[in-house]
Formats: C-alpha cells, sequence, structure tokens
C-alpha cells in the first residue's frame, strides 16, 4: 500500500530535465534564425547595390561655399507703401454743386434737361415765360426811335436857324436889318441846340433802357453756370419759379440740381488724437462701399482747420487721382492713410 502511493506522488511531479532540454533547444533555433536573417539582408543589400551602380560619395562643403551660401540674402522687390493702421470713414462730396434758379419770378415754359444730362456751361435749362416782356423791349424800342428821329428834325432846324441867322446879320451890317431880327435868330438857333442835346440825352437813356430790357429778357433764360451733369430736376412746366421762396406749395426755388463731376473728392472725419498722423499731400488709399475690390488712389488735400466739439473729430478732405463715372455723389467711402 505505501508503494502504491509513492509511484503516485512520483507520477504528478514534473520532470525539469525535459524542460530544460526544451528551453535549450528553442534559443538554438531562434538564434539560428536570427543568422539566417543577417544572410538574407546582406545578400538583398549586395544584389541592390550591384544593379543600381556604384553609390555617390557626397563630398562635404567647404567653409568658403558656406560662407557663401548664407551671407547672400535673396533679392526682394522694393517695399511698397504700407497701411499706417489709421482708417477713416466719409462720403463723396462735390465741391462745386449747384441748384440752378432764374434771377426773377416768372412761370416756367420749358424745361430742356432731365436726370443724368450732361450740360455745357451756358447751355439752356429752362425758359421762362417772357411775353410781356418783349413787348416792353418792343415800346422802348420804339422810343428809342422817336428820340432818333427828334434829333433829326431838330438837327434840320438848327440848319435853318443857322442860315436865317446869317440873313439878318447881312442885312443889319448894311443897315437894311434891324438887330432885334438878329437877337432873335441868335435866340432861335440857340434853343435848337440846347433841344438837340436834349434829344440826345433822351436817346442815350432809351438806349440804357432797351439793354436793360433786353438783359430782363435774358434773365428769363436759365442757363448752367458750369458744366457738369444734372442729378435733379426740381421743376416742371407751368410751375412758378422765384429765386427767393414765397411761401407757396406751388412756387419752385430751382429748376435743376447740376454737380461738376470733376470736382468730386471724399470727406472724412479723423479723431482728435489722430490728426497728427495726417499732413497735406499724403498718399490715400479709398475704398468706395459700392465697390469694396476697387482701390482708389487719392491724397490729402486739406484739413480743415477747425473741430466738431461734439464728435471731437477733425475734417479732411481727399482728393481723388482717378476719375470714373461709377464714382457718384453721397456714397460711403472708407479711406486708409498710408506711410
Amino acid at each position: 500500500m505505501t508503494s502504491q502511493r509513492g509511484d503516485q506522488l512520483r507520477s504528478l511531479s514534473i520532470d525539469r530535465s525535459e524542460e530544460t532540454a526544451t528551453s535549450g533547444a528553442s534559443i538554438l533555433q531562434v538564434a539560428g534564425i536570427a543568422v539566417l536573417a543577417l544572410i538574407i539582408g546582406a545578400g538583398g543589400s549586395w544584389w541592390f547595390t550591384g544593379r543600381s551602380g556604384p553609390a555617390i560619395e557626397s563630398t562635404p562643403a567647404t567653409p568658403a561655399q558656406t560662407a557663401t551660401t548664407t551671407s547672400s540674402p535673396a533679392t526682394t522687390p522694393p517695399a511698397m507703401p504700407r497701411a499706417s493702421g489709421l482708417v477713416a470713414s466719409g462720403y463723396v462730396v462735390a465741391r462745386r454743386q449747384a441748384t440752378v434758379s432764374a434771377e426773377i419770378t416768372g412761370r416756367i415754359r420749358d424745361v430742356f434737361v432731365e436726370e443724368g444730362t450732361r450740360v455745357e456751361a451756358g447751355d439752356i435749362l429752362a425758359q421762362l415765360d417772357d411775353e410781356r416782356a418783349r413787348l416792353d423791349l418792343e415800346l422802348l424800342e420804339a422810343r428809342l426811335s422817336a428820340s432818333r428821329s427828334r434829333i433829326g428834325a431838330l438837327t434840320a432846324q438848327l440848319e435853318e436857324a443857322r442860315i436865317v441867322l446869317e440873313r439878318a446879320q447881312n442885312l443889319a451890317t448894311r443897315s437894311i436889318g434891324s438887330e432885334a431880327a438878329v437877337t432873335a435868330a441868335q435866340a432861335q438857333q440857340a434853343s435848337l441846340i440846347a433841344q438837340i442835346a436834349a434829344a440826345r440825352s433822351d436817346t442815350v437813356a432809351a438806349q440804357v433802357q432797351v439793354a436793360s430790357q433786353e438783359d430782363l429778357i435774358e434773365r428769363h433764360i436759365v442757363r448752367a453756370p458750369f458744366a457738369g451733369v444734372v442729378i435733379a430736376k426740381n421743376a416742371q412746366v407751368g410751375e412758378i419759379l422765384s429765386p427767393a421762396s414765397a411761401g407757396g406749395g406751388f412756387t419752385r426755388t430751382g429748376v435743376a440740381t447740376l454737380v461738376d463731376m470733376d470736382s468730386l473728392e471724399i470727406e472724412v472725419d479723423v479723431n482728435e488724437g489722430q490728426i497728427g498722423r495726417v499732413v497735406p499731400g499724403q498718399t490715400v488709399e479709398a475704398i468706395l462701399d459700392a465697390y469694396p475690390d476697387w482701390r482708389i488712389p487719392a491724397r490729402v488735400e486739406a484739413i480743415i482747420p477747425t473741430a466738431d466739439r461734439a464728435r471731437a473729430t477733425i475734417q479732411v478732405r481727399v482728393a481723388l487721382d482717378e476719375r470714373d463715372s461709377r464714382i457718384l455723389p453721397d456714397m460711403a467711402a472708407r479711406v486708409t492713410f498710408l506711410d
């Protein structure tokens, strides 16, 4: 019984000799595989280097080459003006803009312009009714003609009086005529001379009246004071035009609003604390809100020598160096002052 238990215990124990032999064999297998991999790798490297040709030997750079490479910087384009960071907003305004009216009060007979019409200086914009003024002109011209005719009649009478005076003087010299006749002839001649002088003065006055009436008729015509574009038509045919408002809703004070497009510029407000960065003649880049991708070259025209107390700003006038039909009055703009 005791021997049977001993046999069972021996069967349950682990044989250390077999484990040692197995582990030794495993180590040998791993080492063999590593050696085989090294041999295969060496052969592959020889195969590829032999097929691709001899390797190129890299030559290290000399100190002179290194210095030349590091000391010669790349060529860069000339520096462009950079934005100073000072940006101001404003609007496009016209230095020459006028609401054209007549110098007299009258009824509008014709209007010859519409919005967008381009006119030259002296072109007719509107015509007032001048029928009564022309009738008065005809009356004055008739008076002028009568005055000139009167001068002619008096001149003929003066020639006759001169002849009478000469005859009276001859008779008096020969003691045939009386001295009274000579005196009467002299008085007649002097009177005619005075009448002719008065008639000539009346003629000059009549000429002035005619010229004044002609000027009055000319004032019934509304002309463009300068070349530009009509941006507003303020009156219609049949309305009463007056240079001064009469308080009535049917009285117009202007025919049309005219803008000189060549006088367009930008007015911006600059903060008082930044005005020292702005000088006359400074380069400016303007951008219209309507065309954000269009950069318009400009320059500072003038700095208005007064400040706005409420907003603490100073107005700056910016002249546009580029003229284009897309630039219109009252457009919003943003300008950047360049260094």
